[in-house]
């Protein structure tokens, strides 16, 4: 899953520092933090674990996999944003433009936390409003060139945004069959967590 779901998947405010900051962080450095932090970012890899292994996730995975082989999921952690900004039985649009805004305020709060790379995103993401833009193809589309740029021996012209917008229904579906379920299953690991305090 990518930003705006992750931040969504969280139970505290120390959970969405943790859950931006797993994928910023040597593994080593994860227990230097506080217990709600540390918490966010075991729940973010209890989260890519159960995506990684969940049957709609893999045919998702086949609408990108004839075009860029190992990195689908990548390009799947990004549709399933868009779908997630889409889905207004989580949010009304005024909701996640709350929500939006909450998780920049909780992440710039917790700025002496954050290593500078996340720091440098993170003006960019709050300047354009990445959460809730993630509901515009446009921004899908950045998303998905930002992907293309950073992966290794990927030409910047292959059409995976093409592939998603010829594949909206297939992904959505893959969606509404998954994303129950990982809510579900972020809800259980909340609940093993709160027992360790």
């Amino acid at each position: 899953m990518n930003y705006l779901a992750h931040s969504f998947l969280t139970f505290s405010d120390g959970q969405i520092v943790g859950q931006f900051l797993e994928d910023f962080i040597p593994n080593r450095d994860r227990f230097s933090f506080p217990k709600d932090i540390q918490d966010g970012i075991t729940l973010h890899r209890a989260i890519d674990t159960f995506t990684d292994s969940h049957p709609a996730i893999h045919e998702a995975k086949k609408v990108f996999a004839p075009l860029v082989r190992l990195y689908a999921g990548a390009f799947v952690d990004v549709a399933m944003d868009y779908f997630v900004a889409n889905d207004l039985s989580l949010h009304s649009l005024a909701q996640w433009k709350a929500h939006s805004l909450h998780v920049y305020k909780v992440l710039n709060d917790h700025e002496r936390f954050l290593p500078e790379n996340f720091k440098t995103m993170l003006v960019r993401m709050e300047a354009d409003d990445w959460l809730y833009n993630y509901r515009e193809d446009q921004n899908i589309k950045f998303s998905m060139r930002n992907v293309l740029n950073k992966a290794k021996y990927l030409d910047l012209n292959i059409p995976v945004f093409e592939a998603f917008l010829e594949n909206k229904s297939v992904l959505q579906q893959c969606y509404d069959d998954f994303f129950p379920d990982l809510r579900e299953h972020a809800k259980g690991i909340n609940s093993l967590l709160q027992l360790e305090k």
